[in-house]
């Protein structure tokens, strides 16, 4: 699952909907910071606070991708998109178009599910705007053993930024994505590649409850 996914369900609990975000967003900002189950538990308390909305959130995202990696629909959906991508990489190349199809079905995902849910895009930064980044920063660094000074600054820029806006265009898309294949030194892909982006979509949005289904994903109150 990829941002939105993640926190569709959450948009009026602004530090769990964070909380979501924050393993895959430490990748990116710090990927010396790791989210371990055993080190965030602590922090989820009955007394309600942010930092345990936070840490619940976070643990909501790695229960999240157990299941989500486990579908039938996952296998054979990412499948499909790398059968897709091997047409615009090297023959020997089945790293990256096994990587691709991972990585895109998870944001064309995104893409649907934003589709399907007019509006909850607006409310999904505006529950960002509602944080306070040092307190994020700040309850992050107690729940890993490595501490981090680049979460806040990373978190207001995910806020300037809105990239998730992107995944609606394929061009932007894939200027998006390019970012993506840059950060894990793989070769930029080029603008044939929307083409698939277009085939997936249609694979997905056909089939998204297989990647997500009800009894994991109850969309009933979105």
């Amino acid at each position: 699952m990829n941002y939105f996914a993640h926190g569709l369900r959450y948009l009026d609990r602004p530090y769990f909907l964070v909380g979501t975000a924050m393993p895959d967003f430490l990748s990116v900002v710090d990927r010396r910071v790791r989210m371990r189950v055993r080190n965030v538990e602590p922090f989820v308390t009955e007394v309600a606070s942010h930092e345990s909305e936070l840490a619940a959130g976070v643990i909501q995202h790695l229960e999240d991708d157990r299941w989500f990696h486990k579908t039938r629909g996952f296998f054979e959906i990412t499948g499909e998109l790398t059968r897709l991508f091997r047409d615009h990489v090297a023959e020997d190349d089945r790293f990256r178009a096994s990587f691709l199809g991972h990585v895109v079905s998870e944001l064309l995902l995104d893409r649907v599910l934003m589709e399907n849910h007019p509006g909850a895009l607006d409310l999904y930064y505006e529950a960002w705007s509602q944080i306070d980044r040092e307190l994020v920063e700040d309850s992050i660094n107690r729940m890993s053993r490595e501490q981090t000074d680049r979460l806040a600054r990373g978190l207001r820029l995910f806020q300037q930024e809105r990239f998730l806006y992107d995944y609606a265009d394929s061009q932007r898309l894939l200027f998006r994505l390019n970012q993506v294949m840059k950060r894990v030194n793989l070769p930029p892909l080029t603008e044939s590649t929307m083409t698939v982006f277009d085939a997936g979509e249609a694979i997905i949005r056909e089939r998204w409850r297989e990647l997500l289904p009800a009894e994991h994903f109850d969309l009933t109150n979105v």
